[in-house]
């Protein structure tokens, strides 16, 4: 299956006022960056990058520089860990492209804090402000519940939020894409749009 052009070219002027959500999911590897990526250039909207990661080790600075090879020059960048709600509401307008790498990331930062109400907070913030996001926002997050059930209390939480907040944003969003292989499939909204 191919990647549609999100663009046809009878919509071009209507286009850049499109408000329209994308979640793509898929495991370690699946190709979720890349198809987010390529979507987002294929939209011919600006586009700003928001990246949750923080490098804390070797490991996630190599992911980190690995992604910023890839990525085109000429993005914006924003490097958010906590209050993504926020920074979507001050970067999100029409005729942009948001491209949010990556949700599990971000979700981690929140459980892990130091602020035990960051969880709550944040994360109704982000469900409450995602209806009213002007312009493209692409949502890539990784699927991770369906393996085994982790041991440890912190990594079952985990694995019930993240599985959670794919719920709530999948009934929030207009396109809502499985990734596996690289290859891309359509759970929800129509591919050739």
């Amino acid at each position: 299956m191919t990647i549609p052009t999100p663009m046809t070219p009878g919509d071009a002027a209507d286009f850049g006022t499109t408000h329209r959500k994308t979640l793509i999911l898929g495991g370690v590897r699946s190709g979720k960056s890349r198809l987010a990526e390529r979507l987002a250039t294929e939209s011919g909207l600006p586009v700003t990058y928001m990246a949750t990661a923080t490098a804390q080790d070797d490991e996630m600075r190599a992911r980190i520089a690995s992604h910023r090879l890839r990525r085109p020059q000429h993005w914006g960048l924003i490097e958010e860990p906590l209050r993504l709600a926020s920074a979507l509401a001050g970067v999100c307008r029409d005729g942009h492209c948001v491209v949010v790498d990556c949700l599990t990331l971000w979700l981690t930062h929140l459980l892990l804090s130091e602020d035990s109400a960051a969880f709550e907070r944040e994360h109704e913030a982000l469900l409450a402000v995602l209806p009213a996001l002007p312009g493209q926002v692409i949502f890539v997050s990784n699927e991770t519940n369906m393996g085994v059930t982790p041991l440890g209390e912190l990594s079952r939480r985990y694995c019930d939020e993240v599985g959670l907040l794919h719920q709530a944003l999948a009934q929030r969003c207009e396109q809502v894409i499985f990734t596996v292989a690289g290859l891309p499939h359509f759970l929800k909204g129509d591919p050739d749009e």
